[in-house]
């Protein structure tokens, strides 16, 4: 009896549970059939982005370079309008690529020199020029933008590579080249600093040595979506131009000022200048361009020749006479507690003069000159 009614349960249980393994089994055969189509579908998109993102009609670009390839017509337009190019103009432009710019600039100006260190660009780029007839107006320079030294222009359009931004710009403004202009496509948070004024929060040693030498305008800001491949941030146009006038000062010497001084920007003056390692670095570079030199071995004898410890300043004694030279200055002349940032090229002109007048100086005359073009 017991036995019958256990094969009974057993048989009634045994239907129920392969309806329920049918179930089971039907749930995860639709489940395959949906998620594999959606699965296919979004791996397709994935591998079609990551190709925009690296090719452009074949052509693999690489961002580590900085090949970031303006696309958008209109704003290609844009910024050769506010170019204000002549018909007579050269203009030199840097990192070509393809060539959207730079076919516009052929179409406005008399001739166009561009800067291509890449091969296979400069290949497209002549193809390209030479199939609308204007190969005899383009002049290329297969060479490293930073190490080339150019030839005659009149204008500066270019997309600038973000990586060479800050050498570049120092190398343009800075150079020994002169021209009416520089309109620049940059990375947005560089064009910021860029135009930067004094007391602004991101006024910076990029600023102040530029706008010593040039005005700087904003033109447009430009989305990162107008290009191929899409660069992480977004980028802004600005044109810079030389300034007629120049003020009359010592330029490596004024680079390593403001270095010096936007090291710690917002820092006064007083506390700056009071610190032992900038003390003992004034101290050293000033007595070298005085024909002195510091000894730092502080053991010198009593009996020493006075001819000889003219020439030999004491590290010990001489660097606290220093810094009360350089503190006191800064007191005599209101500077103590302004702060860097906050100073105009007038105020900071004025600072290093009087700090060149009374023996003490910045710049150190074994660097090579482009070491303190840029940060």
């Amino acid at each position: 009896m017991i036995l019958r009614l256990k094969n009974q349960t057993l048989g009634k249980l045994n239907p129920t549970r392969s309806y329920l393994s049918s179930l089971v089994l039907r749930r995860d055969s639709h489940s395959q059939i949906r998620t594999k189509p959606d699965h296919d579908r979004r791996r397709r998109e994935y591998e079609g982005s990551e190709k925009s993102k690296k090719e452009h009609d074949g052509l693999f670009l690489c961002k580590s370079k900085g090949q970031h390839l303006l696309t958008n017509t209109r704003i290609l337009d844009a910024i050769v309008r506010s170019s204000d190019i002549r018909p007579t103009d050269t203009v030199l432009e840097i990192g070509p690529g393809t060539g959207n710019l730079t076919m516009k600039l052929l179409e406005a100006s008399q001739n166009v020199v561009a800067v291509e260190l890449d091969k296979r660009m400069v290949e497209i780029l002549r193809k390209r020029v030479s199939d609308h007839g204007f190969a005899d107006k383009l002049t290329i320079i297969e060479k490293d933008v930073l190490k080339t030294e150019f030839p005659k222009f009149d204008l500066v359009v270019a997309n600038i590579p973000y990586n060479i931004s800050s050498p570049l710009v120092a190398k343009l403004v800075y150079g020994s080249n002169t021209f009416r202009s520089a309109t620049l496509l940059l990375q947005k948070e560089f064009s910021r600093r860029l135009l930067a004024n004094p007391g602004d929060s991101d006024f910076n040693r990029l600023a102040v040595n530029v706008k010593l030498v040039a005005d700087v305008k904003f033109v447009m800001d430009v989305s990162k979506r107008e290009f191929v491949p899409p660069p992480k941030v977004d980028s802004s146009v600005v044109m810079i131009t030389p300034k007629e006038v120049k003020p009359d000062v010592n330029v490596q010497e004024w680079l390593a000022f403001t270095r010096t001084c936007f090291g710690k920007k917002n820092k006064t003056l007083g506390s700056m200048f009071r610190q032992k390692k900038k003390v003992m670095e004034l101290l050293s570079l000033s007595a070298a361009r005085n024909g002195s030199k510091v000894e730092f071995d502080t053991d010198v004898e009593d009996d020493e020749d006075e001819d000889g410890r003219d020439s030999v300043l004491c590290l010990d004694t001489d660097a606290s006479i220093f810094k009360e030279r350089v503190v006191g200055l800064l007191r005599t002349n209101g500077f103590e507690e302004k702060r860097p940032s906050k100073l105009s090229h007038g105020e900071l002109l004025h600072l290093l003069s009087l700090f060149n007048q009374a023996g003490i100086f910045f710049h150190d005359i074994t660097s090579l000159p482009m070491d303190l073009l840029h940060e």
